[in-house]
């Protein structure tokens, strides 16, 4: 499991964005970033900047996973035919943190990888706990059957704060989710715009 270094609510308001989308979000109260220079004026970012800030939020939005594991998706990406940007989301998207954040059986992303590590999560009715196992279409994602009615659980399901995409088939009664196709980047219900084209620029200078 990897180990998150950095406190979750400080990453939003470090790159000035509620990239979650979450009304508890602090970036709601406090527009500037943590710590004593947070509420200095943040100056025009040059292009680099621009590129290192948006592999900064898309590395952040999915639990802020390490930079090796980030780049290692990156390269694998690379490698594939096709737009690199979109192939990168379809890697990320088919992350089962992932999976079991989008089909809204717990309420973050932070959730989702400690859930997937203490093995509430079956892939095809095989227990797995790994967070970054990478799910292929047509697999079928449930929560095991002593944790369905779990507080956190039903709660996630049953708010309204975000809705689940059209890539998954979802059923919140058996609690299963089914990767129906691999989506691209419109498909992807960010709440915030995420620039992956910058992200491959950064990688490839």
């Amino acid at each position: 499991m990897t180990k998150r270094i950095h406190a979750k609510h400080k990453i939003d308001r470090r790159l000035g964005e509620n990239i979650w989308g979450r009304p508890k979000s602090p970036y709601n109260k406090r527009e500037y970033g943590p710590g004593e220079h947070g509420q200095r004026r943040r100056g025009k970012l040059s292009d680099y900047g621009q590129q290192l800030r948006a592999k900064q939020k898309l590395k952040g939005y999915y639990g802020n996973i390490t930079e090796k594991q980030f780049k290692a998706i990156y390269h694998e990406a690379a490698r594939l035919r096709g737009d690199t940007s979109e192939k990168l989301i379809g890697l990320l998207e088919r992350r089962l943190d992932a999976i079991v954040y989008r089909a809204k059986f717990v309420p973050t992303v932070f959730a989702a990888r400690q859930f997937v590590s203490h093995g509430h999560v079956k892939v095809n009715g095989r227990r797995v706990t790994v967070a970054s196992y990478r799910c292929r279409e047509g697999d079928v994602i449930e929560v095991r059957d002593k944790i369905k009615d779990a507080g956190l659980v039903l709660e996630a399901a049953q708010s309204g704060e975000r809705d689940v995409p059209d890539y998954l088939e979802v059923d919140h009664n058996k609690m299963t989710a089914k990767l129906s196709r691999i989506p691209t980047l419109s498909d992807v219900p960010y709440p915030v715009m995420m620039e992956p084209n910058l992200v491959v620029e950064f990688y490839s200078r």
